[in-house]
């Protein structure tokens, strides 16, 4: 749907609940500190330790994806200065 425009509000929601509802299950014990990147449209996936190479992964089947990228078993993908906080699930 490459003619709907998310908000990143939206993009955040729809791929928090993707990956909390149909995808956290099934990696979290093997795939831990790799990065989950979803479609938020489909619900299609890719994970990768690189961020940038599960997201071309994921383009490549699905050129027009609106992507949303988790850290598996942390409560954020991303950084900025101070500590990694893993989460508490």
């Amino acid at each position: 749907m490459a003619d709907r425009t998310y908000s990143p509000e939206e993009i955040a929601t729809r791929g928090e609940a993707i990956y909390r509802e149909q995808i956290r299950s099934l990696v979290e014990t093997t795939e831990k500190g790799k990065f989950v990147i979803i479609d938020i449209e489909t619900g299609d996936y890719e994970i990768d330790t690189k961020d940038v190479t599960a997201t071309l992964k994921l383009l490549e089947r699905r050129p027009d994806a609106v992507t949303y990228a988790v850290r598996i078993g942390y409560r954020t993908a991303y950084r900025i200065g101070g500590r990694r906080l893993m989460s508490k699930s």
